[in-house]
């Protein structure tokens, strides 16, 4: 069968992290995320998930998530790989790359050049 799809979360706000300021807000951070794993990797078992930290009703999980993260000053975008924090604040792609690496998901197939 095939593997399970690797869960990326972005927890975040509108609002720019006090301690982030110049960085890019945790939304554009998603996007972004999104558009640099999908220029290197086969996404179709990749499922990308954005968590608003001031909107009401998540679930049990991620409202768990939510107040660790406040509970310990973290810095937010927060990225997660399934249960794995990977990035706080600014992600760097190389991290990023290294755990969708470690986590199995295939390079993207390049089309061979005519």
């Amino acid at each position: 069968m095939g593997q399970q799809k690797l869960i990326v979360t972005v927890y975040g706000r509108e609002q720019i992290c006090a301690s982030c300021v110049g960085a890019p807000g945790s939304r554009d951070t998603y996007e972004w995320l999104q558009a640099a794993i999908g220029r290197k990797y086969d996404t179709s078992d990749i499922e990308y998930k954005y968590i608003d930290m001031d909107e009401t009703g998540h679930s049990d999980k991620h409202q768990n998530m939510i107040e660790q993260m406040e509970e310990e000053d973290m810095f937010y975008p927060l990225v997660m790989m399934d249960d794995d924090i990977v990035a706080e604040g600014i992600p760097h792609l190389k991290a990023i790359f290294r755990e969708v690496d470690d986590r199995g998901i295939p390079l993207k197939q390049t089309e061979p050049s005519s």
